[in-house]
């Protein structure tokens, strides 16, 4: 499954992980110091529950983690993959509710981990839009630059997986 689009231009962001709100925070696999040194964001017991939705071997999170794996692509998603994007967001505002730092992240941590970070935050009762400019205040300007994701957000995930699944139907 091809999990990431092709290098963008994007650059790779300046620090492992950033705080979206309290309990809430939002990284990916990898990270690149001022110098443009790019190195891996190993999670070791930093957060209660870790979302990855891209996986790589030695990058966490430690034992007594609880870790949740939903790979998706960085590009147009299948009603299933949306589903478990839902379902993600839903754990990650339980956890949230509970008081539980939750990490969320993808491989550099922009878009995949901003659009089950946004949808976090819409199931807490923010609206996509706010949401959207939260997650690109905090965490990067880079953030949620899949344009797809972003109307999936504005859209609704709901109405974007009826249409996703309309692909099935013939």
């Amino acid at each position: 499954m091809k999990t990431r689009q092709k290098d963008r231009g994007i650059p790779e962001p300046q620090s492992p992980w950033d705080e979206i709100r309290p309990c809430l925070w939002m990284g990916g696999h990898f990270w690149a110091d001022r110098s443009g040194a790019v190195h891996p964001a190993v999670v070791s017991n930093e957060f209660d529950l870790v979302i990855s939705l891209f996986s790589r071997d030695g990058h966490g999170p430690g034992a007594g983690t609880e870790h949740v794996i939903a790979e998706i692509p960085d590009g147009p998603l299948t009603a299933h993959q949306i589903r478990l994007v839902q379902q993600a967001a839903r754990t990650a505002a339980d956890a949230e509710r509970n008081g539980r730092t939750t990490l969320v992240r993808c491989r550099s941590g922009y878009n995949r981990s901003g659009l089950v970070l946004a949808q976090t935050l819409i199931e807490l009762g923010s609206d996509a839009p706010t949401a959207i400019a939260l997650i690109r205040r905090q965490r990067s300007p880079w953030a949620l630059n899949n344009h797809t994701f972003e109307e999936y957000l504005t859209t609704g995930l709901d109405v974007a997986c009826l249409l996703s699944g309309l692909d099935t139907l013939t």
